[in-house]
């Protein structure tokens, strides 16, 4: 999809005789090796007519059988295949109108049309989720580490100017790649997502039928956290799993903790990792938009009120994605001071059995 879904579109535009401006959305996450980008083209890590060639002919099995021998220290599939893509642009320069554009993760909305709107659970989404269900708590990840998260609608913005600009003075005297981008202006750290989520959810916008109390921290060490994910993950996850399988319900959160962990091991790649990124065409654009434009396609650095956004992200994953009403926020409440009932009794007696262990191997006789 990303590498010759490109290509085909490469040749499509090819195709077009009065084509003004080819812009391809890329990630400011595709080239990890580099750890400040640069906008400019970067070598891709194959030639990607040779990758898609040998994809045709070998099957889908055998192709996961080397994935890991052809992605080497790129940690997926997705970064692979959009440095691949790049460079499949990059050799249409000389012949067609085409830009990259690399927008940096992209979360919910900022503002316009519907704040906290979004239509999947990547990003931060996913964890706002996960920690306010009571299923993810622990994660391995530097406290300090920051991601770069792009609003879509800002990230958008960006898309609608640097079009305009490219169009009106042409490709051969703009950069041809420019990021979109926003740790140069904010900085938000892993650290504090997780708990401005943790506290929306526990205080203005709690979620449905929460597995277990929201609660956990993040861990530098990775064998506290995998000890910690053993205790408070995967024990809790089997001890409910058990009831519901005693009652005749089909058990759940032990698949749930298979798709985390193995979700982790991707996240945890991103999230103990920084990168620096470039972003001087963004900052040469503002200067060439009057005040109006700038207010009405904003992409400079916004005034984010974090606990209002994030309270209008936790309220739109409930209705769009988890499908829950908002009559049902009272009830939500309720269950979750139940839970923090069975998260203090599931803690004590854990206490209770470590102390009482202690007690035999120091007192026996």
């Amino acid at each position: 999809m990303n590498t010759r879904g490109t290509k085909y579109m490469l040749e499509l535009a090819g195709s077009l005789k009065q084509l003004e401006f080819f812009a391809y959305c890329s990630t400011a996450y595709c080239h990890l090796h580099v750890k400040t980008l640069y906008e400019k083209p970067y070598d891709p890590p194959a030639d990607p007519h040779k990758v898609m060639q040998a994809c045709e002919w070998l099957s889908d099995d055998e192709v996961a059988t080397i994935e890991k021998k052809i992605l080497g220290d790129i940690p997926n599939t997705y970064a692979y295949t959009k440095s691949l893509a790049e460079a499949l642009v990059v050799e249409k320069f000389d012949e067609l109108p085409a830009v990259i554009l690399r927008p940096s993760i992209v979360i919910p909305i900022w503002k316009e049309p519907i704040p906290g709107w979004t239509d999947n659970i990547n990003g931060p989404t996913g964890l706002l989720i996960g920690a306010g269900k009571g299923v993810i708590r622990t994660m391995y990840c530097k406290s300090s580490g920051y991601g770069d998260f792009l609003p879509v609608d800002v990230a958008v913005n960006g898309i609608l100017v640097a079009s305009w600009r490219n169009i009106t003075a042409g490709t051969d005297t703009t950069n041809r790649v420019a990021h979109m981008t926003s740790s140069n202006d904010i900085k938000v750290s892993w650290a504090e997502i997780i708990e401005l989520g943790r506290w929306v959810i526990e205080n203005k916008v709690p979620l449905n039928g929460v597995a277990w109390y929201p609660g956990g921290s993040m861990k530098s060490n990775y064998w506290v956290h995998y000890i910690c994910m053993i205790l408070f993950q995967w024990m809790p996850a089997l001890f409910v799993d058990a009831l519901l399988w005693l009652l005749r319900y089909p058990p759940v959160l032990c698949r749930v903790q298979n798709r985390i962990f193995k979700g982790f091991e991707v996240f945890e790649y991103y999230a103990n990792n920084v990168w620096n990124f470039d972003n001087s065409e963004a900052v040469k654009l503002r200067k060439l938009m009057n005040n109006r434009e700038r207010k009405t396609y904003v992409i400079e650095k916004i005034e984010l009120d974090l606990i209002d956004y994030f309270t209008n992200c936790v309220l739109c994953a409930r209705r769009l994605i988890l499908k829950e009403s908002d009559e049902s926020i009272p009830a939500a409440r309720r269950h979750m001071k139940v839970m923090w009932v069975v998260d203090k009794v599931y803690k004590g007696i854990w206490l209770f059995g470590i102390l009482y262990m202690l007690y035999r191997c120091l007192f026996a006789t």
